[in-house]
């Protein structure tokens, strides 16, 4: 490769030749670990013999139909939230139980029947467990219980405020499945409650009085478990307000709950472009048929499809975990937007990685698969302060006429950047 930046320049054709020829062999060796370590990373597809076993065990445990499964509030309904159940189906031993009913006094659990049937037996570590079922770890008081100060940026019912020109809508408490890292789970209680229409009415007359606001996300909770007429009465009103120009939704129904996304809400969505919607694939295992042809729907309608990840240690806190992650959310047409470091929530602390750990894994992204794989990696600032972006360190100096800089592969290279300066301006 020394030819390459060599001093000589330029090169004869046959000279021309040699260097792609070497330069190619060096791109390949350098993603030739990657290409044998991501045989061992399944997705979903890959799963699908175990998932249909599972999902026959609990069809059966439930006593449920094929039409049931399909069948969103079915599922909903039917979420499993005793241990027995959860031990009939994964193996689970009787300390594992007690600890799972310790942690549940302190925290609620559920899980929809089609998440639990992702879940592996018998594979202690599998990252769909980790995600849905609680342990013991949980019981650490380390953290806050409300580390982005949500109250404390609640200018109006239902509201929270961060950013000039946009804010968020919480709608409801509820979720087909609780994240075990879930950053509001103060909020989650023991019972499912949807917000008052009266704090709805409250928070849009906000939103109308305040016309810097433009884009509003509409979350909880999850935003697509409301009914679909309130859905379509709330992006109506939204639609109604001149200045709000993009409408967001938070969800990880395509990932816990895909029945959700039906004909009838793709239908209501369609009507309110612009929509956009941000969900939160963890894992390569939870990309499967059904979310796949939930995701289809949803951009079949318009929807534009983004991917919110969390940084979660013994989940997905590998580079080629992530990697995998991202390049199978462009084949389902879900963009990867952000990976959040995880926050410091109380009774998530064994959830949290280190920054090195992040920084390695956007070294080992930019560059080393397309542009379109690679989120950006945000802190969330404590106190409601917003969003950082974090990164590799790519600018090593800049003199205003040229910057030393190093690229993904780690060399350093001074690049001129001829700023443009009227006649008479000095340096």
């Amino acid at each position: 490769m020394s030819a390459f930046i060599s001093e000589k320049w330029p090169f004869d054709d046959t000279e021309k030749k040699h260097i792609s020829i070497t330069r190619a062999a060096s791109l390949k060796s350098e993603i030739s670990d990657y290409q044998e370590n991501k045989k061992s990373i399944n997705t979903g597809f890959d799963l699908q013999a175990a998932v249909s076993q599972n999902k026959e065990r609990l069809l059966t445990l439930l006593k449920a139909t094929e039409d049931d499964w399909q069948n969103w509030k079915w599922q909903l309904a039917h979420r499993i939230k005793d241990t027995e159940t959860l031990a009939a189906l994964l193996g689970l031993n009787e300390q594992q139980c007690a600890e799972i009913n310790k942690v549940g006094v302190r925290y609620r659990w559920s899980i929809s029947p089609y998440f639990a049937s992702l879940i592996i037996p018998n594979e202690p570590n599998d990252p769909v467990m980790r995600q849905a079922v609680p342990t013991i770890d949980e019981l650490d008081e380390s953290g806050y219980d409300d580390p982005m100060a949500e109250e404390y940026t609640s200018p109006a019912p239902c509201i929270t405020r961060r950013y000039p020109d946009r804010l968020i809508i919480n709608v409801t408490n509820l979720c087909a499945m609780y994240c075990r890292h879930c950053q509001r789970r103060r909020n989650i209680g023991d019972v499912d409650r949807h917000q008052s229409h009266q704090n709805l009415v409250s928070a849009l007359d906000y939103i109308r009085h305040n016309p810097e606001i433009r884009d509003v996300l509409i979350t909880g909770g999850d935003a697509l478990l409301l009914s679909d007429e309130t859905i379509d009465w709330l992006l109506t009103e939204l639609d109604n307000i001149k200045h709000v120009e993009i409408k967001r939704l938070g969800t990880r129904a395509m990932v816990t709950l895909p029945q959700r996304i039906t004909p009838n809400l793709c239908a209501i969505l369609k009507k309110h472009p612009p929509v956009f919607i941000n969900t939160q694939f963890n894992h390569p295992h939870t990309i499967t048929p059904e979310s796949k042809l939930a995701c289809d729907m949803l951009v079949d309608a318009g929807v534009i499809l983004g991917n919110q990840a969390v940084l979660l240690k013994g989940i997905n806190n590998n580079p080629d975990v992530m990697k995998k992650l991202n390049q199978e959310l462009l084949k389902i047409r879900v963009r990867p937007y952000y990976i959040f470091h995880a926050k410091s929530v109380k009774g998530t602390r064994h959830f949290i990685t280190s920054v090195d750990e992040g920084l390695e894994i956007m070294k080992k992204l930019r560059g080393y698969t397309s542009g379109l794989a690679v989120p950006t990696y945000v802190i969330n600032a404590p106190k409601g302060y917003g969003k950082i972006p974090i990164m590799p360190e790519y600018i090593l100096h800049n003199d205003g006429d040229t910057l030393l800089v190093r690229n993904w592969e780690g060399r350093e290279l001074s690049i001129p950047i001829y700023p443009y300066k009227p006649q008479g301006e000095k340096n």
